[in-house]
């Protein structure tokens, strides 16, 4: 693989790097051999014309290419601004202290890479490493914000000029990394590169207008405009957990009714709405245990409180804000004990970790992960399970937001020692997991050959560790259950398992946790999970 120097970053060429097939780390069974990966397919001519495109191989900003010198040369000075701004208090009021921190600091030891599951997968891209970017970004720092990167700092660092190249390139390589954060929980020192990534991310969007459409207009906008990024409005909700409910209480023989703006409720339930749409069973599943449970809970039809997604969390801290304080009027507004949140890992962070910067007052409304909630029930006995009805192969995917960034690690382990008989955990797991490869928006964004770059490139290590879990029963005949309780996660591993055809050569299903739990439920009929690919 070509050796690429962090200074090259800045000296424009046809492409940085290059993507090959035979240089990713190969995957095990019946993918061993490159051959039997699907090719990766080239940008177009017409994209390599139109945008920003010689970071590698593939695009996920569609960033135009400038008409004139005069128009790159205003965008690096807006980039120029938004750095300065990045650096100071009153502007970045979130992460400023870690984030310098993380600046002034790195041994250059490159342990991160070792951590790393994009770097590994790619073959050791150098541009992957965790610490390409931040060397970067580093240096840009040091010599046009701090001041101190002169004559020195070049001889011994290499020069970066700061030119479109450089901007161009570092806005598309901000959007190679999943921000999963795994890096900065092994680097010795503490330095966060996941944090850069994500600052980086924050000077395009908040100072320059550049973000992902998926996450940004498709995203965020659209959540904060009709209420969800999915674009239901309330009504249109409501009609669609209406007929959840209704097939869910056919399926299980119970009478499901889902609450709705029930004031003095002591739970608000906020799901991700992905799962509405693209998993039903995942909030009918919900609505049995809470009610088989006699909980006192409700669901909100205010505007952004029906849909736990905050999209901002990944790019833009005032988008992020909008999101989280629209939560937590909701909540207060019906006057709830508590907000539960529904599978959705990023969902998690964004209203619990990083929402207590701006839920102050009477909106720092107690919220707890469902993780939670569903194992105070089941060790409780407030609902009846029959583990037997489960006895089939089970492995659990843990969620970055959930567990590494939040620490939730036992209570799901706890369910699935109670209600799995042949649980089996991947390997490694807990705190030490992989990213599906679809976090940080990279699950909904497909434009282009993005999907090809996050099933070979993101995604390729979590297939191995899913594979080697069931390593000993790969037989098709054998239905396995790989649990993900996320519902980013489940975009991901959907598009992921269906690259390779997981579900047909190996008979590997995923679901999340609330279905494995029902169908081991013993006043719910038999048979919950559907045993078919979706």
């Amino acid at each position: 693989m070509k050796r690429v120097k962090v200074e090259d970053i800045s000296r424009p060429s046809e492409k940085l790097s290059e993507l090959r097939k035979e240089d990713f780390k190969p995957l095990p069974a019946d993918f061993a051999d490159p051959e039997a990966t699907p090719e990766f397919k080239p940008l177009s001519d017409e994209a390599r014309q139109k945008f920003e495109a010689t970071l590698d191989d593939t695009l996920a900003l569609s960033l135009p290419k400038p008409k004139s010198k005069e128009e790159e040369d205003e965008l690096v000075a807006r980039f120029l601004s938004g750095m300065e701004k990045l650096f100071s208090e009153e502007n970045n009021w979130t992460f400023l202290q870690p984030l310098l921190l993380s600046m002034e600091h790195c041994a250059a030891c490159h342990t991160c890479s070792d951590a790393c599951h994009i770097y590994e997968a790619s073959g050791e891209n150098p541009i992957y490493r965790p610490a390409y970017r931040s060397e970067v970004f580093r240096r840009l720092y040091k010599k046009h914000v701090k001041g101190n990167g002169g004559l020195l700092s070049a001889w011994r660092s290499g020069e970066i000029e700061l030119n479109w190249t450089t901007v161009a390139r570092l806005a598309e390589l901000a959007y190679r990394c999943n921000l999963c954060r795994r890096c900065a929980q092994t680097c010795p020192i503490g330095v966060d590169n996941a944090l850069i990534a994500h600052e980086i991310r924050k000077v395009f969007s908040q100072e320059m207008g550049i973000a992902p459409r998926e996450i940004h207009l498709d995203g965020s906008v659209k959540q904060l405009r009709t209420g969800s990024s999915t674009g239901m409005s309330a009504e249109v909700v409501k009609d669609n957990i209406e007929f959840i409910d209704e097939d869910i209480s056919e399926k299980t023989g119970l009478s499901i009714e889902t609450p709705w703006d029930k004031h003095g409720a002591d739970i608000l339930l906020i799901h991700n709405a992905g799962e509405i749409l693209s998993w039903p069973l995942n909030p009918g599943a919900f609505a049995v245990i809470f009610e088989s449970a006699g909980l006192s809970w409700t669901m909100s039809s205010e505007i952004a409180a029906y849909d736990g997604i905050n999209y901002g969390v990944w790019y833009d801290d005032f988008q992020f804000a909008r999101v989280a304080i629209k939560h937590a009027e909701a909540a207060r507004k019906l006057g709830v004990k508590k907000i539960v949140l529904g599978e959705c890992g990023h969902a998690h962070k964004a209203l619990t970790v990083i929402a207590d910067r701006v839920l102050t007052g009477e909106l720092n409304i107690p919220r707890e992960s469902c993780m939670v909630t569903f194992w105070d029930l089941i060790s409780s006995g407030r609902i009846k399970v029959d583990p037997s009805r489960n006895d089939f192969p089970v492995t659990l995917h843990d969620p970055c937001n959930l567990v590494r960034l939040m620490g939730i690690v036992d209570p799901q382990r706890k369910i699935l020692k109670k209600i799995a008989p042949r649980f089996r955990e991947m390997t490694p797991h807990g705190v030490e997991n992989y990213c599906c490869g679809g976090g940080s928006g990279f699950a909904i964004m497909s434009g282009h050959n993005f999907a090809d770059w996050r099933a070979q490139i993101s995604g390729r290590k979590k297939l191995e560790q899913v594979l080697n879990a069931f390593k000993d029963e790969l037989d098709p005949s054998v239905k396995k259950y790989l649990c993900a309780p996320c519902s980013n996660c489940k975009g991901q591993l959907r598009d992921l398992l269906s690259y390779y055809d997981v579900w047909e050569k190996y008979g590997i299903l995923y679901d999340g946790m609330a279905e494995l739990i029902v169908n081991c439920m013993t006043d719910v009929e038999p048979g919950f999970i559907e045993w078919e690919w979706h």
